[in-house]
């Protein structure tokens, strides 16, 4: 049995006519040879909509009736769909995540998965040219439905995807694949053929909005080559794949750029061991994610501490460090929202070495100003002023030959 899995996000399932534009491509598949499990969004708008009225009739929603309420709308999207596909003579049925049973944990809104029963999938496939799963949720070992977080429905196609041992996973939005970046901040941006797991992890994790990171580490764990494409042309898309020696070859792959950034300094932290555990800590135990870390240099047995976080996470952050400053005799502790990150990524860089040089020299050129750098194997990512950020992202983009006609 050969299976495709097809994945359509809320703005190509978002009426009538993108929903038969859907139906189109589904049908292709299937003249193919392929039985097809259909993964869909709600339709574009329903999740916020569901999500204003928690907030209407309640200041402080129970999550888990939260996520039942969202839910909902990749019910609907899958039975309006299921119908078109009925209407069309293909055997199809509409399938949510607990009938499967896809289950997670119990992390209600960024829930994660933890089993797929391969085995009801494959016998309604048997039966079923095409199944269509509700995408982004789930279900707990008590009967409880939760949700994945937001672009959840890419992890629930890719792990579908694995389960099932299917040939590829094919990921369609309102993009035609994935750039060297943001189009809309560098015209010179350029669509790749393919990109490596780990660049589209780093992409991801960097501020790039086209796939759910936690799909790419799905990908990457289970080898599911992943196709992203539009849901409106036919154009061939990009490739998320292993890499290999011609990925290698290309030093920076893309320039990626995150505006959520915030970063936070205690000032006059005594330098001493225990300092560091007695901040991280307990951010670590309120759930708040710290990327990048400066400590300054100890005078006088005294230092400063900064490090950076999601600006959805500042207010908690700060009143966690209020609490830690009074505990450990801090000065103060202060805080900048008008910072951004720029990234520049590239399995290249394993076997290369002058990035950070480059980038930082092409910076220098046009008095961006550095306030932390942090970098791991394929990346280097450098905080600024947020008002330099689109300037940033096509100087590096520019820097490191990306505004090439790569042939894609």
């Amino acid at each position: 049995m050969r299976i495709l899995v097809q994945k359509f996000g809320g703005t190509s399932v978002a009426d009538l006519e993108c929903q038969k534009r859907v139906r189109e491509k589904v049908l292709a598949a299937l003249n193919h040879g392929y039985k097809v499990v259909v993964v869909l969004s709600a339709r574009a708008g329903e999740t916020n909509r569901l999500l204003a009225l928690a907030e209407e009739w309640s200041k402080t929603p129970d999550l888990a009736e939260r996520d039942s309420l969202v839910s909902i709308g990749e019910q609907v999207s899958i039975t309006l769909f299921a119908m078109l596909l009925k209407d069309a003579g293909v055997k199809a049925r509409s399938v949510l995540a607990f009938q499967i049973p896809l289950v997670t944990g119990n992390e209600y809104g960024e829930a994660r998965i933890q089993s797929i029963n391969s085995d009801w999938l494959h016998a309604e496939l048997e039966k079923y040219e095409v199944l269509v799963v509700a995408g982004f949720q789930g279900i707990t070992d008590d009967g409880k439905i939760t949700t994945l977080g937001r672009g959840g429905s890419d992890t629930s196609a890719v792990a579908l995807a694995a389960v099932l041992h299917a040939e590829q996973c094919e990921i369609y939005t309102d993009v035609d694949g994935v750039y060297t970046t943001d189009p809309r901040v560098c015209s010179q941006a350029r669509k790749m053929r393919t990109i490596a797991y780990d660049e589209m992890l780093e992409m991801s994790s960097m501020g790039a909005k086209v796939l759910h990171i936690r799909s790419v580490e799905f990908a990457k764990k289970y080898k599911v080559p992943v196709h992203v494409r539009s849901t409106f042309t036919d154009d061939p898309g990009t490739v998320v794949t292993q890499e290999d020696s011609s990925m290698e070859a290309v030093l920076v792959s893309g320039i990626a750029y995150d505006r959520d950034q915030a970063r936070v300094t205690m000032r006059g932290v005594p330098d001493q061991p225990g300092v560091a555990a007695a901040i991280f800590g307990p951010l670590s135990e309120g759930g708040v994610l710290v990327d990048m870390i400066v400590q300054n240099t100890s005078r006088d047995g005294i230092t400063d501490m900064t490090f950076t976080v999601s600006r959805k996470d500042l207010a908690k952050t700060l009143e966690i460090m209020q609490k830690v400053s009074d505990g450990i005799n801090a000065r103060e502790v202060i805080h900048d929202t008008n910072v951004a990150k720029v990234s520049a990524i590239g399995v290249g860089m394993r076997n290369h070495s002058g990035v950070a040089a480059r980038a930082f020299a092409a910076l220098q050129k046009e008095n961006i100003n550095i306030m932390m750098i942090s970098t791991s194997e394929i990346k280097i990512g450098i905080l600024i002023e947020e008002k330099y950020v689109e300037l940033a992202v096509r100087i590096l983009h520019e820097a490191f030959g990306l505004d090439w006609d790569m042939g894609d």
